[in-house]
């Protein structure tokens, strides 16, 4: 009787030390997967209060990393626009995962293999909406339009990735950045004419475009630089191509800002604008008011940051700044 009462006594023991094993366990995944509810354009969302496996879609990527986050896997993006981030930035993105070229061609079970707790996606709505029910099945799902501005992109990411801090810190730099620009230029700025010239990879040989969209949106809408634009409503300018022959149109400007890369060099694409004779005769040029923009995104705070260093740089080299 002894020894049958010793027997069932033990597993007895076990079962309750195994119980509060599991209780412990139990309370520790709560407490990792505790959660809270966010409005995105796909509605209301319900995600892990701090994630750790973000994975991210489209135009979310290069923000998510400029805030310091580190994203498990990632759709790609092109080698131009990766070669203009900083190089820890350039590290972060070569570690992700890359799922396809675009959202619409996500091997989603290759996503599902990596375990994301959230994911984050901006694309065209319609692609979107193709993909919607296969990336809610393997996590929460945030989707922003693309007519979300810039800032509240940054808002809306920093909030769902829990990168708030980082956010902080880029809008104080931002606003102490704009301050000093309009301070020590804006009197040149209200008192000049200015156009945005560029011409892409993709662009028609022999043409180039007044650009409306981009960067030029930063100098117009947030430093007050009287770049044209199109009208509410109508395609933007950048969309029409002209041809070298109508770069004489410029001399109306008082100022010309075209692109350059990080190094101060038109970029490839432009290189063919500055050689010609037209563009060396304007007047602008000739003067030394035409003035090189480096430009490597208008999507997130530090991109944004850069071209107001390069902004901040090109207007002091200005003669009538000086």
């Amino acid at each position: 009787m002894s020894i049958q009462h010793f027997c069932t006594s033990r597993p007895a023991f076990i079962r309750t030390g195994l119980a509060a094993v599991a209780l412990i366990g139990i309370a520790s995944a709560v407490s990792a997967q505790e959660t809270r509810t966010i409005e995105a354009a796909n509605g209301s969302i319900e995600i892990p209060a701090a994630p750790q496996r973000i994975a991210t879609l489209g135009n979310t990527t290069l923000p998510f990393i400029d805030l310091g986050g580190t994203p498990i896997a990632v759709t790609a993006e092109s080698d131009s626009d990766v070669s203009r981030l900083p190089q820890e930035q350039q590290a972060v993105y070569q570690a992700a995962t890359i799922l396809a070229a675009s959202a619409d061609e996500v091997d989603m079970e290759k996503l599902a293999s990596l375990a994301p707790d959230l994911i984050l996606v901006q694309v065209p709505g319609g692609e979107f909406e193709q993909i919607r029910q296969q990336l809610e099945a393997i996590a929460p799902t945030v989707f922003y339009s693309l007519d979300t501005e810039w800032k509240a992109l940054a808002d809306g990411i920093a909030d769902a990735a829990n990168t708030t801090e980082a956010l902080s810190a880029q809008k104080a730099e931002f606003a102490t950045r704009l301050a000093d620009i309009q301070q020590k230029y804006g009197d040149l700025i209200a008192d000049t004419s200015f156009v945005d010239v560029n011409r892409w990879s993709s662009s028609d040989p022999g043409t180039f475009a007044i650009a409306d969209i981009g960067c030029s949106e930063i100098g117009r809408d947030e430093v007050g630089i009287d770049y044209p634009e199109a009208p509410e409503g109508a395609d933007p300018l950048a969309w029409t191509s002209y041809s070298f022959e109508q770069l004489g149109e410029l001399a109306q400007y008082d100022v010309i800002t075209y692109p350059v890369g990080a190094d101060g060099e038109p970029t490839e694409p432009f290189v063919p604008v500055v050689e010609t004779n037209t563009w060396q005769a304007l007047p602008a040029v000739a003067s030394g008011h035409a003035i090189g923009l480096f430009c490597p995104g208008n999507n997130s705070y530090g991109a944004v940051l850069q071209y107001l260093a390069s902004l901040d740089a090109a207007l002091a080299t200005l003669p009538a700044a000086e």
